[in-house]
């Protein structure tokens, strides 16, 4: 087995064997067989342990196992312990959710302390099936049946192409000494109850399943390659991008030409995180102004565009800024803000002149609020400025980005779109000031 563990590890992680790997280790017979493969295959590698106080003595014991393990082999041994039981008390999450996120959360902080390269994880081939099992159950798209991923940004799986008869028959030919966790037993986990219940004997059946079912999640994995090649042709073709706001356009007309079209909508918007996909196809043919919301962002019905934005933070409506005095500059994330009373000496991309006697420091700049009107430069009489912005043919999105430059609570600047002209300089003016505004 260790010969072909080495040529599927320098096969598929090349890359990864130049740094030190941190390896994920229980103390079980999967991760103990995982850190002596890449031991022996001379990678560097340091054990990374938690202890989730889940079992009394019997965690501790694990934790000890390791640290001799480590002494042993002579590698860097790392290990923190969690109070599981709280963390899921207070997250309101399974115990199991809850290990699973203070552990993936710990590696990543280790790796980046202790500048480790990946870090690798025991997931076998019986995993990946469970995996496949279980999500089959509860319903999934394709990619959700491509089994656990071989690689997912720093974490790697380098064990998945053997089973675990394999690696336990393996630790015994190496007289390996592991540790066993009670809890893998308890069937009232599902993954333990497909492990002990429904596989033995679907594999009594066919015992295939294990291979047929391996190769089955590679042709998947094609499938899913092919889907995505021509996803991503179809997003360059339908996906617009404003590179300032952020705002994406996406072209209804070209999508509503295609024929499976429920599955487009699902790959290119999954990364969004919607989930209300009837919804959203909907919302193709719904009138302007519809809405469907993902907890991290929006999609809006424009005409023949879907413009798709993050979702605004509610404290930015409310956020104010303050310009105090003439010379001050501003900086935000939107953008930079300047008065003046000489000629620009600075690459500003708008500008506009007014009458220092008419307005009054400090001035505001604030997004727009119910209500708010001024008095449009070229223009006669006042207007809303959501009559403003309708006029202008501007988005939601579009509305939402705009900024006001104001005196005390009167409009002097629609930034970088129109000034009021109630400001604006005259024949009698004596003194100007420059405002202005670069992105």
């Amino acid at each position: 087995m260790l010969d072909q563990f080495i040529l599927h590890f320098n096969t598929h992680f090349e890359e990864q064997s130049k740094n030190t790997i941190g390896v994920a280790i229980s103390g079980g017979v999967d991760s103990v067989v995982l850190a002596f493969l890449l031991k022996q295959s001379g990678v560097d590698i340091a054990l990374l342990h938690c202890n989730f106080l889940l079992r009394g003595i019997a965690s501790n014991g694990d934790q000890a196992f390791v640290k001799r393990l480590a002494d042993q082999w002579n590698v860097p041994f790392i290990t923190t312990e969690f109070n599981t039981f709280a963390y899921a008390e207070v997250q309101k999450t399974s115990i199991q959710i809850a290990a699973r996120t203070l552990r993936y959360q710990w590696f990543k902080k280790m790796a980046k302390l202790y500048h480790l390269g990946s870090i690798a994880t025991a997931h076998h081939a019986d995993d990946n099936l469970e995996t496949f099992l279980i999500n089959l159950s509860r319903g999934t798209g394709l990619e959700g049946l491509t089994g656990i991923p071989e690689k997912n940004n720093q974490f790697i799986r380098p064990l998945l192409p053997f089973s675990k008869n394999e690696l336990v028959a393996f630790a015994k030919q190496e007289n390996l000494h592991w540790r066993e966790d009670s809890s893998n037993s308890d069937t009232k986990y599902l993954r333990n109850q497909l492990r002990h219940l429904v596989i033995p004997n679907f594999k009594n059946t066919n015992p295939n399943l294990l291979s047929n079912v391996t190769q089955t999640i590679d042709y998947l994995k094609q499938s899913q390659a092919l889907i995505a090649a021509y996803v991503n042709e179809l997003k360059a073709n339908v996906f617009s991008k404003d590179e300032v706001t952020g705002e994406i356009k996406i072209d209804i007309t070209i999508l509503l030409n295609e024929a499976q079209l429920d599955l487009v909508l699902f790959e290119l918007l999954k990364e969004y995180k919607f989930t209300a996909w009837i919804d959203i196809k909907n919302l193709l043919n719904s009138q302007s102004g519809s809405k469907v919301f993902s907890k991290t962002h929006v999609l809006l019905k424009n005409r023949d565009h879907l413009l798709l934005y993050e979702v605004k933070n509610d404290n930015e409506i409310l956020e104010k800024y303050y310009l105090n005095k003439l010379g001050d500059q501003l900086n935000t994330s939107y953008g930079s803000f300047l008065v003046k009373e000489t000629v620009l000496n600075q690459n500003f991309e708008d500008s506009i002149e007014v009458d220092a006697a008419k307005i009054k420091f400090p001035l505001v700049v604030r997004k727009r609020q119910e209500g708010d009107y001024f008095y449009p430069s070229g223009m006669q009489g006042k207007k809303k400025l959501n009559k403003y912005f309708k006029d202008e043919k501007l988005s939601i999105f579009e509305k939402d980005q705009v900024w006001l430059l104001c005196s005390e609570n009167e409009i002097v600047w629609v930034v970088g779109k129109r000034a009021d002209r109630r400001f604006a300089v005259s024949e009698s003016t004596q003194n100007k000031i420059i405002l202005a505004f670069k992105r």
